[in-house]
């Protein structure tokens, strides 16, 4: 089985795997990255986004065959005041309900505000394509709106 060295979190991994292992199962069950979630294994929800190159990428789709180059950010290598932003404006938003999706939608919210800082609604309806089973859409573009607005030096009325 051949070797794969990753830049994961900002550190160097050396992981055993097949080539088509998709990125998600060797975060989680070589590098015991849990933060990164499976849902559907197809693209579609979005609870295995991580950043690839500073983009929002899901994991389930990108084989570690391609991974080698890449410098990949999970959910527990991602400390700075973007994320946060995003977490506490999920919390004043009341955002989560079960929470599954949370990881990936943070994760998504994140990069869409660090390349636009003020995004319409629009922009965040096409950015954040991730499925939450709840259906918290609407708190979920609120909650977007809120960290934008928390990095920008700006305030959003509460709910």
């Amino acid at each position: 089985m051949p070797r794969y060295t990753l830049s994961v979190n900002g550190r160097r991994e050396t992981v055993t795997a097949d080539a088509d292992t998709p990125l998600l199962w060797v975060l989680r069950d070589h590098l015991n990255l849990t933060g990164t979630k499976y849902g559907c294994g197809a693209g579609q929800c979005g609870a295995c986004t991580v950043h690839v190159n500073g983009n929002a990428t899901r994991s389930c789709q990108l084989p570690v065959s391609s991974a080698s180059t890449l410098s990949i950010t999970t959910l527990e290598g991602q400390a700075d005041r973007t994320l946060e932003a995003c977490r506490t404006a999920w919390l004043e938003e009341d955002v989560a309900q079960c929470g599954y999706c949370q990881a990936g939608m943070l994760m998504t919210a994140s990069a869409l505000l660090r390349t636009t800082p003020s995004p319409t609604d629009a922009q965040i309806d096409a950015a954040m394509t991730n499925i939450c089973r709840c259906g918290s859409y609407l708190r979920i573009r609120l909650a977007v709106h809120r960290a934008a607005a928390s990095l920008n030096g700006t305030t959003r009325n509460a709910k």
